[in-house]
């Protein structure tokens, strides 16, 4: 088992701001097709919500309270067959600060 080499690269973007998302995405789209290196996505996985209770007023009216709300956009990626410069181009790239990056090999 630990003889087989594992050819495909997932890349798991998360962000709170979608407009940050998507150009993120496109970096790194347009790095790996520079290197052509066969490339699947960016796919989109459903917009979790969280929802947050809070009170208005600490001691007064229990019943008036507001609800916050925090959407968290997340999409794949998926390299097939990456080669050495593919990998190298890609942690050379700057991602902007709100984007959270999860990589699996």
């Amino acid at each position: 088992m630990s003889n087989i080499k594992s050819n495909k690269i997932r890349i798991k973007l998360k962000s709170y701001d979608y407009k940050i998302l998507k150009t993120s995405c496109k970096n790194i789209i347009n790095t790996v097709k520079a290197e052509r290196t066969k490339i699947v996505g960016p796919v989109s996985t459903p917009t979790k919500r969280k929802i947050y209770c809070v009170l208005r007023s600490p001691h007064v009216d229990k019943d008036s309270r507001e609800h916050f709300e925090i959407r968290i956009y997340t999409k794949l990626i998926d390299l097939y067959k990456p080669s050495t410069q593919t990998i190298d181009a890609l942690m050379k790239l700057n991602i902007p600060a709100g984007v959270d990056v999860e990589v699996k090999l």
